[in-house]
């Protein structure tokens, strides 16, 4: 596309390579004529990445050689690694080690969150809303924590700030909608939030834009969707894509009811065992295999009945945010295409 020209030749990094998002930003940036270096933590993704036009480094997130010399003459890097698995303070540690030994990269792009800010999700949120406060999970904490240090950086720094990102493959939405409906009724609040949707390629090209534009300083961009839709479409959406499934609406403070009080704040938790566990296989047989072994063992469960959101599910599902993107709109030229029916009229055709 014309608007990447700038990257043709270009030598570019990405961490998180391997993963939902930065397997098609590899992509994306290989058809734009760069010269893309994939980071991975391990060699299960090294093929996949290779077939599609990248140098592929196996460099963890640790200090050393390899890292540095991975980065050494980038001209971008785009930072799109978060282990899920991992506490916050250890992604955060690992963060560093990377700020580090990229000192000598022309400019970052870095996948942070929409949840950085106070009013997440519940709220109009822009650029300059409140992220100050050091409460909420580890994941939040230790993205707010990332910000604040690009911020501080004297390299050029856009960071991206996604809602909810989806489409084929991604673990957290998409495939989790789709075991949900084949478990039994998914059963959402009512009166119902909005979901501020963001297919993975629209999110792509807000990544592709903001390594090529002009005077980039430090910068924030908040990133969203082309529609405003509600967790009730997403979901129905998503079962009409499967051929099966159901959507349920429950009064808002019967499901609250159901879940009992909340329990008081308390320092972030570290990974649970099950989810050390989890790391640990996927080290052992790579993230994709992993996912296909969890998703074939829930399509044979015989546990069905209705599938019931969790407290912050809940919160999420009941919210009504306002996403500004006036900032990506104007400064980047963001033109977000990929609309629900559009990204799961992809999917279908492949299922």
């Amino acid at each position: 596309m014309p608007e990447f020209d700038a990257l043709n030749g270009q030598a570019v990094a990405v961490t998180g390579a391997s993963g939902f998002i930065g397997q098609r930003l590899v992509a994306a940036l290989v058809q734009a004529g760069a010269r893309v270096t994939a980071l991975v933590r391990s060699r299960h993704a090294v093929a996949g990445l290779q077939a599609l036009g990248a140098r592929v480094v196996v460099a963890p997130l640790v200090p050393g050689q390899a890292l540095q010399q991975a980065l050494a003459g980038q001209a971008v890097l785009f930072h799109f690694a978060y282990d899920m698995r991992a506490s916050g303070a250890d992604n955060l540690a690992a963060f560093q080690v990377l700020l580090a030994a990229a000192s000598g990269v022309g400019r970052i792009v870095h996948a942070s969150s929409a949840v950085v800010y106070d009013d997440w999700p519940d709220g109009r949120l822009t650029e300059a809303s409140a992220s100050s406060t050091a409460t909420g999970s580890g994941y939040r904490q230790a993205k707010r924590a990332m910000e604040t240090q690009l911020m501080a950086q004297p390299v050029p720094v856009a960071i991206l700030q996604p809602t909810i990102v989806w489409g084929k493959g991604s673990p957290q939405w998409t495939e989790a909608a789709f075991a949900a409906l084949r478990r039994g009724p998914v059963v959402l609040p009512d009166p119902v939030g909005l979901c501020p949707a963001l297919h993975v390629e629209d999110l792509v090209q807000a990544a592709l834009l903001a390594a090529v534009v002009p005077d980039l300083a430090q910068e924030r961009f908040l990133i969203d969707g082309p529609e405003r839709i509600t967790w009730a479409q997403f979901y129905q959406a998503h079962a009409d894509c499967l051929g099966r499934g159901q959507v349920m609406l429950q009064p808002l403070a019967d499901l609250q009811a159901r879940l009992g009080p909340a329990a008081p704040p308390g320092p972030p938790r570290g990974p649970s065992a099950a989810a050390k566990v989890s790391a640990g296989l996927r080290r052992l047989v790579g993230n994709q295999r992993f996912e296909a072994a969890v998703a074939a063992a829930k399509s044979l469960s015989p546990d069905k009945g209705p599938v019931y959101p969790d407290r912050s599910a809940l919160i999420l599902f009941a919210a009504r945010p306002e996403v500004v993107t006036d900032l990506a709109l104007t400064r980047l030229h963001y033109d977000p295409k990929v609309t629900l029916a559009r990204g799961l009229a992809a999917i279908a055709a492949q299922l």
